[in-house]
Order: structure tokens, then C-alpha cells, then sequence
């Protein structure tokens, strides 16, 4: 799995919040990785992340934010010639039943589902391609931490948001009343995906009166927040990454081993 869990944070007993109470937003992200040092090194330099080791193996980091887990890299993409990305995991309450709803409605399991004590894990393409991970079982040590501390949110670059929506609402139980899911709005030709008031994903696919775009490679966009996005780029720049679009809110880079992101500004609190 290239991955390590998201409850692999270590959390007090006291902290454990488990997928069976919150379920369908995203709760963790993974990076492959060709170098695992080189990888390390950009982003310490790019978000300032520190490092531990993982309980998967001496092939594993888990980065941390302040302290608290925020995302696992794993040394994998060469060895299991996987390609290089980021992806996203969204709680589920059941691995195996939401595994079986995606491949009912056209999805891939690409891996698993797998047991990662104190869970299970899978990761799944949905019918467009996009790659995305679930996870049931316990979230990490202080739930609401690695939720301020991780990405702002994340976005589906797809060809048909509406379409798309069915498939991972189906798949992941958004919009389905019961409590602890996720609400789905409509909002300027996007979907948009809210857990407890907060947004953690959007689904875009451009122009709702626009025909699909068939140039668009459907995949998962992470969002992190930074305070300085250009001087963001210029870090990505001068420690071997790319810069593929910028603004003074937003830029979209390249990590050196080709992993693409986006680096957002934070919210004034």
C-alpha cells in the first residue's frame, strides 16, 4: 500500500475518533516516491514538515505539521513501478461494502481492500481514472488537529462534476441524512463538499454548459495552505521542483520526482 494508515499518528486513547462517527471527507493524503531523502528534503524546505519513521517499514515517513501527522510518503513508485502522486483517502464505514459500490458504478479497486490494523484500506479508480483512497477504522490521534494542520482541501479536475458527484456520493454516503456524512452544495458549476460546515473538496469539470473536455486527465488535486505562495514557488524552484501556474494566491507545482500540488494561501483567522 503506498500509504501509512491515518491512525499511524499515535493517538491517545482519549483522541480516537473512528470512521464509523465521521465518514465520507477526505482524512488523509499519500505521496510515492522515487527518492525518499531527495522527498523529504523538498518538502521540509517548501512546508516546513518534520519526519518520523512509519510502522510499515524503513520505505515509509510520516511528515508531520506542528507536531501532528499530516500526510504519508512512501519509497514505493520504483520499486512497484507505480507512478508518482499525490492521493487523497476518504473515511468509510466499511471498506469492503464501499469497494463494492464503486465497481458496482464502473470504478477500479486497484489495491485491497487490505487490513492496517486498526483498519482496513483500498485504494480505487473511479470510471474517469481518478485515483482516490478509503480508509475505515481510526483516524488520527486528535482528529480536529490533523484537520487544521492538513491540506485546505482537495479538488477533482474531472469531465463531468455532476457525474462524478453520483459516483463518489454513492460510493463515500455523502448527502445521505444519516449524522456524521457529508453535505453536497452546487455552487458556480462546482461541486462542493462540506464535513461539519467546513469545505474539504471540490469537483469541477469547467463550464456546466461546456461539452466534456476530452484533453482533461481526471485526478485528485491536493491543496495546502501556505502564507507565502510566490515565495512558495520560488522554494519548489530553487530545491529542483516546477512551477506550472502561478498567482499571488495560488500556484500549482511539480515536486522533483513529478508529484503535482497546489500551495493556497491561508485564511486570515
Amino acid at each position: 500500500m503506498n500509504h501509512d494508515t491515518p491512525a499511524s499518528g499515535g493517538p491517545r486513547k482519549r483522541d480516537v475518533i473512528s470512521t464509523h462517527s465521521v465518514f465520507g471527507a477526505p482524512c488523509w493524503v499519500s505521496l510515492t516516491s522515487r527518492d525518499l531523502e531527495a522527498t523529504q528534503e523538498f518538502y521540509s524546505a517548501l512546508l516546513g514538515w518534520r519526519w518520523r519513521g512509519a510502522k510499515l517499514g524503513e520505505h515509509f515517513r510520516i511528515a508531520l505539521a506542528d507536531g501532528v501527522p499530516v500526510a504519508g510518503i512512501a519509497a514505493v513508485a520504483a520499486m512497484w513501478q507505480m507512478a508518482v502522486a499525490w492521493t487523497p483517502y476518504f473515511a468509510v464505514q466499511n471498506a469492503d461494502e464501499a469497494a463494492s459500490r464503486a465497481r458496482e458504478r464502473g470504478g477500479t479497486a486497484a489495491v485491497g481492500p487490505l487490513s492496517f490494523p486498526p483498519g482496513r484500506a483500498a485504494l480505487i479508480a473511479d470510471r474517469d481514472g481518478a485515483t482516490f483512497g478509503i480508509w475505515e477504522g481510526e483516524l488520527v490521534g486528535n482528529w480536529e488537529a490533523w484537520r487544521r494542520a492538513a491540506p485546505t482541501f482537495i479538488r477533482l479536475h474531472t469531465r463531468n462534476a455532476f457525474d462524478a458527484a453520483i459516483f463518489y456520493g454513492e460510493t463515500l454516503g455523502w448527502a445521505t441524512g444519516v449524522q456524521g456524512c457529508c453535505e453536497v452544495e452546487y455552487e458556480g458549476g462546482e461541486v462542493v463538499l462540506r464535513s461539519r460546515g467546513d469545505v474539504v473538496a471540490r469537483i469541477d469539470s469547467g463550464a456546466v454548459e461546456a461539452a466534456p473536455d476530452p484533453s482533461v486527465r481526471p485526478h485528485w488535486q491536493i491543496h495546502f495552505a501556505v502564507s507565502d505562495v510566490v515565495g512558495c514557488a520560488r522554494t519548489a524552484e530553487k530545491h529542483g521542483g516546477s512551477v506550472l501556474h502561478e498567482e499571488e494566491t495560488e500556484a500549482i507545482l511539480r515536486d522533483p520526482d513529478g508529484a503535482q500540488f497546489t500551495v493556497t494561501s491561508r485564511p486570515e483567522r
